[in-house]
């Protein structure tokens, strides 16, 4: 199995330019900065897909799609469409997951309620969907599209979206699960596909269940590896190599099928050889509940994990650097005064392809923050993957969510379902002396509501929680999009939701990454090489 990064941003960044489907960010998570004679445009299409969202009796589930405002209609007068469709579950004869390999080496358990419900097929090959309509199409930017399910074989889904849908366009997956040891709020931003995907956070220990959903868009099967790592490098042997992910369907894979060895803190790569996918994982802990653990922003030398609670009473941080080099890091918190430096964690080894976990307890001691990593020496250039598992509540009444390093907001960024009450929007600006106004615009409500717009001064070196605006007369869900005034410095979002389950403080964080709304278009005749340098 390949065990190097590559990198495709050069490629990606000429394909971009000429097909307009997505735009292109630098590897140190800044924005690419623009030829001269080159304008932005909005992509004319995107793609999400939403994993298979709990196997519970006592689970209910809420889509939430929108799309901002802003994309004029094409030169048709079209104005475009989004919709997500039902997919396929890879699973054995007996009902649970065979990782697609059709050896039913060992069955995940949750496979045979993935998607759709049918007759159990032969090993390796994909049930289809027992229902085939589109969930949550929209019709219109601007106003959200909500629907629920409380079945316990809801499929993943898969979808595009174009014309004035297809920038920004956003699709929120949040599932509350009243009993059993899934029980909480789990909530995700459905993913776009792509070729590589990096998690740390995830665990192989006894008291853990974690499933990577490997979810495929395509009419051509994907090839995917998977490779966990653990502190003294990596883990298992071949057997997370060479997963077939058939079209159009999903393989959830237990991830502690994949080693002989309990992992309390280890980091999973996923890398498709052949095709593209969506990935995530699905975290379930006996004591702590569960939620998603999305995919880290790609490994960089800098990285910034946005929205610690202010009430959070456990945080660890998991950290991998994947590259061939150690790196040294200086851990800061970002709080509403300044970085602050935890104590007895001036500094941050990580060893070249192993994982390290850190407990920083609580260490936002009542107030906010976001933890930012930075080269100690300032000028190293190795890159890093990190997460944070955060915990609420005490005893028998605890909850996790995970927050992975995310991108900066660049343009505009988008959360999805949120109501009028326990929500609240985290914004950082991690470099000191670079100041960031930030307009935030709550949407019109999804049964009704007036769109409000406020506007944030984040001070550079500091981070700011608030509870964000919520539209006039809001009947029902809305939107937050979040947009950085031209000039700013780098912020950084996330947005928590909080929605008790009797005495459990059951929350989910989702990062605010730029939703890379527009691509950089050359000029008649110009060079495209300019683009990949």
């Amino acid at each position: 199995m390949k065990r190097t990064m590559m990198s495709l941003i050069g490629v990606a960044a000429a394909l971009g330019a000429v097909t307009g489907v997505a735009a292109v960010t630098a590897p140190g998570g800044g924005a690419q900065e623009a030829p001269r004679s080159s304008s932005r445009l909005p992509v004319q299409r995107s793609a999400l897909l939403c994993p298979a969202p709990t196997s519970s009796e006592v689970g209910r589930t809420d889509y939430t799609a929108f799309a901002p405002k802003g994309a004029a209609a094409g030169a048709d007068g079209k104005k475009g469409t989004a919709a997500l469709l039902p997919a396929g579950t890879v699973k054995d004869a007996g009902g649970g997951s065979d990782n697609g390999k059709g050896k039913g080496k060992k069955s995940s358990g949750k496979g045979g309620k993935g998607a759709g419900g049918g007759a159990d097929s032969a090993a390796g090959q994909a049930v289809a969907p027992r229902d085939t309509k589109p969930v949550v199409p929209l019709q219109e930017a601007g106003k959200p599209v909500t629907t629920s399910t409380d079945s316990p074989d809801a499929p993943a889904l898969v979808g595009a979206a174009d014309g004035t849908l297809a920038p920004g366009w956003t699709v929120q997956q949040t599932t509350s699960v009243a009993a059993g040891s899934g029980r909480g709020l789990m909530g995700l931003s459905c993913t776009s596909p792509d070729t590589t995907f990096w998690f740390p956070g995830v665990s192989t220990a006894t008291d853990r269940q974690d499933y990577v959903h490997l979810t495929n868009p395509d009419p051509t099967p994907a090839v995917v590896d998977l490779q966990l790592r653990g502190k003294d490098g990596a883990l298992g042997g071949s057997a997370g190599e060479d997963i077939t992910v058939p079209p159009h369907a999903t393989v959830p894979v237990l991830l502690s099928t994949l080693t002989s060895a309990p992992t309390t803190n280890a980091s999973l790569q996923v890398v498709a050889r052949e095709g593209r996918i969506g990935a995530a994982v699905q975290a379930t802990d006996g004591k702590l509940g569960s939620d998603w653990l999305p995919a880290a922003a790609d490994p960089s030398p800098s990285v910034v994990l946005p929205g610690i609670p202010k009430d959070a009473t456990s945080v660890r941080l998991v950290a991998l650097a994947p590259g061939e080099s150690d790196a040294d890091l200086k851990v800061q918190l970002a709080t509403p005064t300044g970085l602050i430096t935890p104590a007895g964690l001036e500094s941050l080894h990580l060893k070249s392809g192993m994982t390290t976990a850190v407990d920083l307890k609580d260490v936002t001691k009542g107030e906010a923050g976001s933890l930012v990593l930075t080269p100690s020496d300032g000028g190293s250039k190795v890159p890093v993957a990190a997460a944070l598992r955060v915990t609420r509540g005490k005893g028998a009444k605890q909850e996790m969510a995970f927050i992975p390093a995310t991108r900066p907001v660049e343009q505009r960024a988008t959360a999805a379902d949120n109501r009028d009450k326990g929500s609240t929007l985290s914004l950082v600006a991690p470099e000191k002396g670079k100041d960031a106004k930030v307009k935030v615009t709550a949407s019109a409500g999804s049964g009704g509501g007036t769109p409000v717009t406020k506007t944030y001064m984040v001070k550079g070196g500091t981070g700011l929680d608030v509870a964000p605006p919520t539209p006039q007369g809001l009947k029902g869900t809305y939107a937050l999009t979040v947009e950085p005034a031209a000039g700013s410095g780098p912020v950084y979002a996330a947005r928590m939701l909080s929605r008790p389950q009797g005495g459990v403080p059951a929350f989910t964080v989702q990062t605010l990454p730029d939703d890379r709304g527009t691509v950089l278009v050359p000029t008649a005749g110009q060079d495209l090489s300019v683009l990949t340098k």
